[in-house]
């Protein structure tokens, strides 16, 4: 496509709603037609954002804009509000797409969304017309779907390092350990009233040890990808800074294979990912490389144990674990280049 899009942000004015926006405002492909929010309607956007410099319409009420001349609208808004909006336009506007930053179209079972989120799915009739996109995995698939699911943060950074090893079948399935940790705008605008522990913002907090949200969402795409069910535990845990992942995963290798095979194995999965970066071997990796950028880093380390080893990865939550994503999937989405709006 060489003609720009028109594109309609909701929940503009989120943590991760101000990125998409800042990003789509340089995105030589994107016309903004409307931003969003429930609140602040008619102020600009410039007001939340500093960095956005750009003249953009002012905040305006969902409600009140006209979808017909939308090519595209973001979802960046609480879970349980997306499936109610693309439940109510779906087949009135048939030309219209959307990217679901929530987790409304990440599961595929109604149920399996209820124990998680504690809310009755408003479009189940329109799952199968979804599709969940980490964009490394989807590809070009994702162009036959009108409804794209946008992973979670914490997924993203522990999907692109196991799915390959795991259909090469290089780890053991049992006994697989994933500690991750997040800057506090993983948890939106409302994180001070999700956490409420002492000394937020200088300390470092373990929460959902037992049944996290995302655990579905692992469970459910590993399987998906490779044919296997794996056997983890999650620990997450809440950073005092404010965005980036840094997800440490130790796994069992299978015999003979070694800390080098396994990142040779990633090094060639993703030899055409214009984002996925491998390390060299026991390379020491946080969070700071990939802040404000689109990239996951992985980095394959040795550990005491003969056949353990720990697979660092690292992203910046708002950006890979979200927004970025959102519009690498837009990129493949619309046939533009993958990086066109992320370099």
């Amino acid at each position: 496509m060489t003609t720009k899009i028109n594109i309609a942000i909701a929940g503009a004015t989120g943590f991760t709603g101000l990125d998409l926006v800042y990003l789509l405002s340089n995105h030589p492909k994107v016309n903004i037609k409307y931003l969003c929010a429930t609140k602040n309607l008619g102020k600009k956007i410039s007001y939340f954002d500093k960095r956005i410099k750009k003249k953009l319409p002012l905040i305006s009420s969902l409600k009140s804009i006209n979808l017909s001349n939308i090519d595209l609208i973001f979802l960046s808004l609480p879970n349980g509000e997306a499936h109610k909006i693309i439940n109510k336009t779906f087949y009135k506007f048939k030309k219209l797409k959307y990217i679901d930053l929530s987790a409304d179209f990440r599961l595929a079972n109604p149920k399996v969304y209820f124990s998680n989120y504690k809310i009755k799915h408003k479009a189940k009739n329109l799952i199968k017309h979804s599709i969940y996109s980490i964009t490394e995995f989807t590809n070009e698939k994702i162009k036959n779907f009108r409804i794209i699911s946008n992973p979670g943060c914490y997924p993203t950074s522990i999907q692109i390092p196991l799915v390959p090893i795991i259909k090469k079948r290089m780890i053991n399935l049992n006994r697989i350990t994933i500690d991750s940790k997040s800057g506090y705008s993983g948890a939106g605008k409302g994180f001070e009233k999700k956490f409420t522990h002492k000394n937020l913002f200088c300390s470092v907090h373990a929460y959902s040890t037992k049944n996290h949200r995302h655990i579905s969402e692992i469970d459910q795409e590993i399987k998906k990808m490779t044919g296997k069910t794996i056997n983890f535990s999650f620990n997450p845990h809440l950073l005092p800074t404010y965005r980036g992942i840094l997800s440490s995963i130790y796994v069992y290798t299978k015999k003979n294979c070694t800390p080098t095979k396994i990142r040779n194995e990633l090094k060639r999965y993703y030899k055409n990912s214009k984002f996925v970066k491998i390390l060299k071997l026991n390379s020491q990796l946080g969070s700071g490389n990939v802040l404000n950028t689109n990239n996951l880093e992985i980095s394959v380390c040795e550990t005491r144990e003969k056949n353990k080893i720990l697979i660092l990865s690292s992203i910046d939550n708002l950006i890979k674990g979200a927004s970025g994503q959102a519009i690498q999937n837009m990129n493949k989405l619309f046939n533009y280049e993958e990086q066109l709006g992320l370099k």
